[in-house]
């Protein structure tokens, strides 16, 4: 008996030296000799939570309302602003005509306060005339409005306005006698026609000669 406890002791001390090899294996597999301090990364999931997600997409869902009513506004005010500055166009345009009227009525009033105190008919007449003349020249030039003559020429139905027609053996082709009321145009478009007497040609009579063949043929 006594003979096999050597053996027995070694062994055991190689079971020891083998489990305190294998127990610092294993210390060194975990890093037991990495830092006391080192931090393990453990990977994260990129994506965000499903309540972050509704977050971000309801706050841009109130930047977008948000700069769609500023939008909204800027163009209503835009809209009533041009709307006003039309209608003032309208109500106003005709404004630099009648600044231009105003002195003639001035002109006016004088020669009639004038007629009223010297009693001249003559002075009166010769007054209206020059008011006339100076109201013509001044819409011709400023406005392009011009008053235009018809008696003589070929009668026009987009110029003229025959009121009365009569027949004449002097002319070949209608033709206007008279003005009764002138026309005028406005940049060289006619905007009033002018009433007028119109000369209308008699037709002429078959000839002796074309009767005396008819008769002949007969």
């Amino acid at each position: 008996m006594s003979k096999h406890r050597p053996h027995e002791h070694d062994a055991q001390e190689e079971v020891c030296s083998a489990a305190s090899e294998e127990q610092n294996s294993a210390q060194e597999f975990r890093g037991v000799d990495a830092p006391e301090n080192a931090e393990v990364q453990v990977p994260s999931d990129a994506s965000p939570a499903p309540e972050e997600q509704i977050t971000a997409l309801t706050a841009a869902l109130a930047d977008l309302n948000d700069q769609y009513l500023r939008k909204a506004a800027d163009f209503e005010n835009f809209r009533k602003r041009m709307n006003r500055e039309k209608q003032d166009a309208i109500d106003f345009a005709n404004q630099n005509l009648l600044l231009d009227l105003i002195p003639v009525i001035d002109d006016f009033e004088r020669a009639i306060k004038s007629a009223e105190s010297s009693r001249d008919f003559d002075s009166f007449y010769e007054g209206i005339g020059m008011i006339e003349k100076r109201l013509v020249s001044q819409l011709e030039s400023k406005w392009a409005l011009v008053r235009f003559d018809s008696a003589g020429a070929p009668f026009d139905p987009g110029r003229h306005e025959a009121i009365m027609m009569e027949k004449n053996a002097e002319v070949t082709e209608p033709t206007v006698a008279e003005d009764f009321l002138k026309g005028f145009l406005l940049k060289d478009r006619v905007i009033r026609s002018a009433k007028v007497k119109v000369l209308m040609p008699i037709d002429k009579a078959p000839d002796a000669a074309e009767d005396g063949d008819k008769g002949v043929s007969q």
